[in-house]
């Protein structure tokens, strides 16, 4: 079972995704949107899903650091009910806390540069994402 892992920002989502086996995630890519244009990722989505053969996606919960939900994280349950829909697939959220700080981190102890580090923090936050995602569901 192949999985996308989803950093869901107001102008970019980040994607990750699978191998095979369900054991590890590589960045994919990151999508661009106009401000909080959300329809207009179900085509591309739709696209990589049918591409490369996704049985379900992990998107990125962002809770506030004391476990509530925000703003952020209702718009995102909300995108996450519409998309099941409109993709005809299982949505599971995952606590994303702290994914964009971490890639962020990462990328800074690899020294990469801050032109290439703004191409590639969202993918990477995914990648964080569907990383911890699936390490639980190994624990299981």
């Amino acid at each position: 079972m192949r999985y996308l892992g989803l950093d869901l920002g107001t102008r970019t989502l980040g994607i990750s995704i699978s191998d095979l086996t369900a054991t590890i995630a590589t960045p994919y890519k990151t999508i661009r949107f106009e401000e909080s244009d959300y329809d207009s990722l179900v085509k591309p989505l739709l696209e990589i899903i049918k591409e490369e053969n996704i049985k379900a996606l992990v998107l990125g919960l962002p809770k506030n650091m004391n476990n509530t939900l925000g703003d952020r994280s209702v718009t995102t349950i909300m995108v996450k009910e519409k998309w099941e829909k409109e993709l005809n697939i299982p949505i599971y959220l995952e606590d994303e806390r702290l994914s964009t700080v971490s890639a962020h981190n990462y990328m800074l102890e690899a020294d990469v540069s801050r032109k290439k580090r703004k191409n590639k923090v969202d993918s990477l936050a995914a990648n964080i994402i569907l990383q911890s995602y699936l390490d639980k569901k190994k624990g299981e």
